[in-house]
């Protein structure tokens, strides 16, 4: 490997996904604003909207994913749309 092209700043950081609640400790350089505190230790917090944990490729679940209401506006569009094309 290249010397100097690595953060030297690693640490340990705990990654929630926010579906399942599922946490996750692993080593990373990312900045934070939030800490969560695991076995009496705290750790800076990133939240995960899917993970390998809610993800139906690994979960072989067929999960409907929408947290910002993504297909409640698509189906009022649709309906609304489909409507207008009946009249």
């Amino acid at each position: 490997m290249k010397k100097g092209i690595h953060p030297a700043s690693y640490r340990m950081v705990a990654f929630r996904d926010m579906s399942n609640g599922h946490t996750f400790l692993t080593r990373s350089t990312v900045q934070t604003r939030e800490n969560v505190d695991i076995d009496g230790v705290q750790y800076p917090l990133v939240k995960l909207e899917i993970s390998n944990t809610s993800h139906p490729f690994y979960t072989g679940k067929v999960k409907l994913v929408d947290t910002a209401g993504r297909v409640d506006k698509f189906m009022n569009r649709y309906k609304t749309h489909m409507e207008k094309r009946n009249k």
